[in-house]
């Protein structure tokens, strides 16, 4: 008789093995509950520690309380015993515990299989297989939506219009609040730190010039996208997300009803056609901050500020926010749609696709942004 292991617990509760005549025996202890998770009931590690075997055998004399905990471990293990070829001998378990047991299918609990380990060469592989696959299927969702924006400016999309109107509604108007506080706050910040350095020159009445020139080059179209990213591609995302997870989605296939015409394409047109009129209006009422910051604790003269900021820019300034904000618009609306569509079934996985479709999106609005940011440099705009 030989010992083959023993629970690490120092309590001693859980199981032992030891081996005699190729039979291994295992002694049940202790308490076994689901409340009790230090008890180790790893079927792996018994076969592992028994070796061959031509059968297994148990001595319960030590066991204490038991619950469902006992059932699953004792099940798992007579499945692998049945899969090996070896004998399960029930003798010396609790008759309570044989009877529910012979209830239990032999394969009612099958262990789980063992996650297959994969060299670095492999894991690099199979990550970049996943990215080209994600890159060839966004491509394709892009070169679908501009193909059915052709469709729709010939008039002949199956495209509903309460679907456009509804996303144009919760993309623009219920928009406007956020967008509001968000860019109202951002100008005034831009007069308080244009004003610290300014003084030292003596050249406060540049501070309007700072603030339209910043405002409608950069500011306002990157911290509208920002907030849109957070707020709208969000709801893209979980909207799309819900209906995987309530069939809507396979209802839509089943009915043939093309999901491009019925949930993205409204989704894209809406932020897009959005995006520059929250622009507009975001460039306006950052500058009223900047103004008011300006005017009230900054002593400049309202008159001054306006022929300022006035001067300061001009239409290519505001061409170049428009542009800006149409790609902005596009990327988001694209990215949240893609995110859900690709979301599991679960209650979880909503959330998770709301939140991927945020950090995707302000992720891909700030690396877009520098983008034009070098290609204005390269033209010298």
């Amino acid at each position: 008789m030989s010992p083959a292991g023993s629970d690490p617990h120092p309590s001693g509760h859980g199981w032992t093995s030891r081996t005699r005549d190729g039979i291994a025996i295992i002694t049940l202890s202790g308490d076994w509950l689901v409340s009790t998770a230090y008890i180790d009931h790893s079927v792996s590690r018994v076969l592992r520690e028994v070796g061959h075997l031509s059968g297994i055998a148990f001595d319960a004399t030590g066991l204490g309380h038991w619950d469902s905990t006992l059932l699953v471990f004792l099940s798992q293990l007579r499945h692998a015993a049945a899969h090996g070829k070896i004998e399960f001998n029930e003798t010396g378990l609790p008759s309570p515990t044989k009877r529910l047991l012979d209830l239990l299918p032999v394969d009612a609990f099958p262990a789980a299989p063992s996650i297959p380990k994969h060299s670095i060469a492999e894991t690099v592989g199979l990550k970049v297989i996943g990215i080209w696959a994600e890159i060839i299927a966004v491509t394709t969702l892009v070169g679908e939506t501009i193909l059915a924006g052709a469709v729709l400016c010939r008039g002949r999309t199956r495209m509903r219009g309460i679907d456009l109107l509804t996303c144009v509604q919760e993309a623009g108007v219920e928009a406007l609040p956020i967008v509001t506080i968000v860019n109202v706050l951002v100008g005034a910040i831009l007069a308080f730190v244009g004003a610290i350095q300014l003084r030292r020159f003596g050249a406060d009445i540049y501070i309007a010039n700072l603030v339209a020139v910043s405002v409608l080059r950069e500011m306002a179209a990157l911290m509208t996208a920002i907030v849109m990213s957070g707020r709208t591609g969000g709801a893209y995302a979980a909207q799309i997300a819900t209906m995987q997870g309530s069939e809507e989605i396979n209802a839509l296939h089943s009915f043939g009803i093309p999901l491009l015409d019925y949930l993205i394409l409204p989704r894209v047109l809406a932020l897009t056609s959005m995006m520059p009129m929250l622009y507009l209006y975001g460039s306006a009422i950052g500058i009223l901050g900047g103004f008011a910051v300006a005017v009230a604790m900054l002593n400049i003269s309202s008159t001054i500020f306006m022929t300022q900021a006035t001067g300061a820019v001009s239409v290519a300034e505001v061409v170049f926010g428009l542009a800006k904000s149409i790609a902005f618009g596009a990327l988001i609306a694209i990215a949240a749609c893609r995110v859900g569509l690709k979301a599991g079934r679960s209650a979880a996985d909503v959330g998770k696709a709301a939140t991927t479709a945020v950090v995707v999106g302000i992720v891909g609005v700030i690396a877009l942004d520098a983008i034009f940011a070098v290609c204005a440099n390269t033209l010298n705009f």
